[in-house]
This record gives C-alpha cells, structure tokens and sequence, in this order.
C-alpha cells in the first residue's frame, strides 16, 4: 500500500462518511437536498480526517509516542517520510477542508465558519500543541462531539438551514459508533500509550474497564436506533446491522493481542459504516 494512503488511515474513514450520509438522510426526510452541498460536506469531512490523521501522525512521531505502537505503520514514527512533509500533509488536507467548508458557509451561513475552525482546531491539537487533549483522556469525548453531533446535525443544517431534533437524534448512535472505533484503537495500545505516558481514557480506565466502555458505545448505538426508529419506524432498517457486532464484541472481551484487537478496530468500522448506510437509506425514504 502506498505509504501516504498508509498515513491517512483508511480504515478510520468510515466516522467521517457515516455522519454525512446520516445528517444528509435526516434533511431528505424533513425538506430537500441540494447535491452539492452534500458532496462538499464530504469533502469537508474526510478532509478532516485525513488532516487529523496525518497532525497525529506527525505529533505523535515527534514525540515519540508512536515509537513502540503495535498498531498499522506511522509515517513519522517509521522514518518513511519526513516530519516536515507528513505536518505539510496534514496542512493541505486542512486546507481542503477549510476551501470546501467556506464555500458553504457562504451559501448558508457565515457562522459555520466558527464551526469549521474549531474542528480543525480540534483536529490538529487532539495530539499536538502544548497540552494535547488525546493525551488526557478527553478523545472520546472529542469524538462524540464532532464525528457525532457536529458532523451529523451539520449536515443536516447546510441543507436545510435549521437544527433538528431527528438530526439531534440521529447524531446520537453516530457518535458512539465514532467513539466506539476510538475505545478499540485505545485499547489495543493502552500498554504502549501507558509506557510513553500518554494517558488516553483506556489507560485512565484500564483495560478491564475500557472493554465495558465498548460494550457500552455498542449498546447506547442500539438504543439510540430504537429512539429514532419510534419517530421514523423506518429507519430501523438500521437494526439490521446488529449481527455485526457480535465478532468485535467477542474480540474485545476475549483477545488481548494485536492482531485480534487490528480485527476488532475492523469489525468496528465494518459495524459503523453499514449502520450508518441502513440508518440513511431508512431516515430518507422516512
């Protein structure tokens, strides 16, 4: 695989497109939808999250964090790419973000912009900058916020214009799925994070009780489902996707290793983005 695609992480994509496809659902079902601005929400969110992915990359290469990981190959960590280049990266993808996330504060309203530079504020010091916030305990938090609410009812507002309740809603099971792929990734590093001292919420919890934390996000993702599914009973299609979970399940409560928790991050992300399509397919024809 091409190391820059190695960089951005692909299997972490899937909690940047499930929020838009669900918050585009959510303003088919109460108005309409215009085409463009539901592609350049996309934009803007892998956008993101690529810009995300290679900021920790660099950040936490530098710090050394990223030098004992058991995880996928880190650019920085490696010595494949130079620091400047993988922080260069990170920059263009921001960039990206910020290009497609003005055209649509024009269109709708200038105050998204406050929105969009706090996500890439969030972005870049999740583990950069002084006091990085990943490095605290607060990254499920983080992600619950804007993989969840911030994504979802977001693109819901640059269609429609206006929050919504269905959109608030929906961003529920959303972001627990996103904090869900985050809680396996912390997980499956929690010995090496715990080494380099970073204290993400697996090493803060343990890794006993990250794991009822997972089961937790999983469980609260099918409840959130129900909630929905009593407004708009067709959107629990999205129930559908249960039997997926049960493969993760079972690797976070029995494996300890890394390959077995690589495959439980998998399966997570697996879980998340047919939800996320079977919670839109059922919110837009709702």
């Amino acid at each position: 695989m091409n190391v820059w695609l190695a960089g951005a992480r692909p299997r972490t994509l899937p909690a940047s497109v499930s929020p838009v496809l669900v918050g585009t659902a959510v303003a088919a079902a109460q108005g309409t939808v215009i085409a463009w601005r539901a592609l350049a929400a996309m934009a803007v969110a892998l956008a993101l999250q690529i810009g995300t992915n290679y900021a920790n990359d660099y950040s936490d290469g530098r710090r050394g964090t990223d030098a004992h990981r058991a995880g996928p190959l880190r650019l920085t960590a490696s010595g494949l790419v130079a620091p400047h280049r993988v922080l260069r990266a990170a920059g263009v993808a921001f960039t990206v973000a910020a290009g497609a996330g003005l055209a649509l504060a024009v269109a709708v309203d200038l105050r998204l912009l406050v929105v969009g530079a706090a996500c890439i504020a969030a972005g870049a010091l999740y583990t950069g900058g002084p006091r990085p916030y990943g490095y605290a305990g607060f990254g499920e938090l983080a992600v619950l916020v804007f993989f969840g609410f911030v994504a979802t009812a977001g693109s819901t507002y640059v269609q429609l214009g206006r929050l919504t309740g269905l959109a608030l809603l929906a961003s529920v099971p959303v972001g627990l799925l996103a904090c869900a792929l985050l809680v396996a990734n912390n997980l499956r590093d929690v010995d090496t994070d715990a080494a380099s001292g970073k204290l993400t919420l697996a090493v803060r919890l343990g890794p006993a009780r990250t794991r009822v934390l997972y089961r937790a996000c999983v469980a609260g993702t099918f409840v959130g489902l129900l909630a929905i599914g009593v407004a708009r009973p067709p959107a629990l299609v999205a129930l559908a996707a249960a039997p997926l979970a049960l493969a993760p399940l079972r690797l976070v409560a029995q494996r300890r290793d890394a390959p077995g928790l690589i495959a439980a991050l998998v399966g997570t992300a697996r879980l998340q983005l047919v939800t996320c399509a079977l919670l839109a397919a059922g919110l837009w024809v709702s």
